[in-house]
């Protein structure tokens, strides 16, 4: 009888442990800016800090990308970087607006465009915060596993960086994990 009303006990408090723990995830979810204008969005952004990542490990220094807007609204994206031995590396790719057209959560690939149909060579893209003169944003996807910080120009005004830094850690990242890129 005491055997069973420990299980009980142990089952009630396991129960509120994952309802907290569901609801403190719900409340800390990820969410995208509200809009962004696309065409002002286009040109060249310069990675300021980003989370390290297997995709990137070659890049050394100079690591930028390119928007640039096509007829059919899509978005051509073309990332580049210097590698150890200053060569230029560069991947293409596509990215499409969800949610509408002022929508601030893109879908990515840079896989060939034939293999487009299939749902896992897109990756999210979500714009999280972006500076209303379009000079600074910072890009993540919902479950904070990528990060990037990026900027108009190859440097960013140390106060500018730090304050960014100060909103990561307000809505969750791991500031220890970023890593500063190489202008």
């Amino acid at each position: 009888m005491k055997l069973t009303c420990q299980f009980r006990l142990l089952w009630a408090t396991l129960f509120v442990l994952a309802s907290f723990v569901s609801a403190q995830a719900e409340t800390a979810s990820l969410q995208a800016i509200p809009s962004v204008d696309v065409p002002r969005y286009m040109g060249t952004w310069h990675e300021i800090a980003k989370y390290p990542n297997w995709f990137q490990r070659k890049c050394a220094s100079s690591t930028q990308a390119t928007y640039s807007l096509q007829a059919d609204s899509r978005v051509q994206v073309l990332n580049r970087c210097k590698t150890d031995k200053g060569e230029w590396t560069e991947a293409l790719g596509a990215a499409r607006q969800i949610d509408g057209p002022t929508s601030a959560k893109l879908k990515v690939r840079f896989a060939p465009e034939w293999l487009s149909f299939i749902p896992m060579v897109w990756g999210d893209y979500w714009i999280i915060d972006l500076d209303p003169q379009y000079q600074w944003v910072m890009v993540s996807e919902p479950r904070r596993e990528y990060l990037w910080i990026l900027s108009r120009t190859p440097q960013m005004p140390a106060a500018t960086y730090q304050a960014l830094l100060g909103k990561l850690e307000v809505l969750g990242f791991d500031l220890k994990k970023i890593e500063a890129s190489p202008p």
